[in-house]
């Protein structure tokens, strides 16, 4: 036995007991545990508590998929599930790690960053949105995957502050952003566990020598951000290029940039406090427009998953392409799926994974 292999039954060992121990509780601090079958690109699998030990056994705790390239080049982080209820972003990490393989530069996929917000759904945005959602494979298998929450269950975090206020910044949101992932960035190693969660982030980066950052979320579907691609400053140039190539293929995209009085987001810290270029993804998803009954988070024909999932797919590999391009060879970052990510469109998602 492998000593990966030991680590990790001893990490799922340890959840297992959190679990029988907090049984009789609605929530617990155990990390909750997610149908993802890596493939053969797959390399490493390491914890996000590698990069903060103190996350180790809790509820923050999540895999981090390693994939390396046989050609040297450039690091990539690429982050599904920031907002567990925006399931296009982890689908298409999930997608990721079943089934692409690196052919250049390594790759970091996170497709659960904030674990504890995919243990429970508050139906924040709609109460119909579901606790699970399924698909089904080629060979017939009917797989689930949770449909979680905007932010860290409340049973795993301090009650929230009346004020929540941006340590860094001073900036001040509602109470209940104290559990925004994207609200806590850079962190702090012995804040809250969002906070800590967020600190581990920027180890990460810092660590693994990150080149370009990729957040996937999602919006409504008539929100402001549906359909948006953000960047930092700093990446300006690669985003425009980026959108230009995607409009070539009929995919619009509006265009945003950090706003120099928000702190707190992914696009925002990592590229004000590293040499990270960040960027965010928003496609829309049904599950997040209140008027809808009863929302089909996987087939509604205005916007299915599978389309969500080439939206996030299809614009990642135009910014590596574009990075590649602006930025030079040597952190040149490249992948490929065993087919053509067009065919995702229109499709029965569950097709395409293991």
């Amino acid at each position: 036995m492998t000593q990966q292999i030991r680590r990790t039954l001893l990490r799922a060992s340890v959840c297992v007991l959190v679990a029988i121990v907090s049984v009789s509780f609605v929530m617990t601090s155990a990390s909750t545990s997610h149908d993802i079958r890596p493939g053969a690109g797959v390399s490493e699998i390491r914890w996000l508590s590698d990069y903060l030990p103190d996350l180790t056994g809790t509820a923050g705790d999540t895999e981090v998929y390693v994939l390396r390239g046989e050609k040297p080049g450039g690091s990539f982080l690429l982050l599904g599930g920031t907002h567990a209820n925006e399931i296009a972003g982890v689908m298409a990490a999930t997608l990721f790690v079943e089934r692409a393989t690196v052919t250049q530069g390594t790759v970091y996929v996170i497709p659960h960053t904030n674990n504890s917000a995919s243990s429970y759904n508050s139906g924040i945005y709609n109460a119909g949105t579901p606790e699970w959602f399924e698909l089904t494979n080629s060979s017939g298998e009917v797989r689930q995957f949770r449909y979680g929450d905007r932010r860290t269950n409340p049973g795993d975090q301090e009650a929230d502050p009346d004020v929540f206020i941006h340590e860094q910044s001073g900036l001040e949101f509602d109470g209940a952003e104290a559990r925004n992932l994207n609200r806590n960035y850079p962190g702090k190693a012995d804040g809250t566990l969002t906070q800590q969660m967020c600190f581990a982030l920027f180890e990460l980066a810092k660590r693994e020598g990150i080149d370009v950052l990729v957040d996937m979320h999602e919006s409504s579907l008539t929100g402001r951000l549906a359909d948006t691609l953000v960047s930092h400053p700093r990446a300006i140039d690669i985003a425009a290029f980026s959108i230009l190539d995607l409009e070539l293929e009929g995919l619009a995209l509006k265009q945003e940039v950090s706003s120099e009085e928000f702190f707190g987001l992914s696009h925002k810290e990592f590229g004000d406090r590293t040499n990270v270029l960040p960027f965010l993804i928003e496609s829309s998803n049904p599950g997040q427009e209140g008027s809808i009954l009863n929302p089909d988070v996987v087939n509604d024909p205005r916007s299915p998953l599978s389309d969500r999932v080439y939206l996030q797919l299809r614009t990642i590999l135009a910014i590596l392409t574009n990075h590649a391009l602006l930025e030079g060879a040597l952190t040149a970052i490249a992948f490929e799926f065993p087919f053509e990510l067009s065919e995702l469109l229109g499709a029965d998602l569950g097709a395409f994974l293991r």
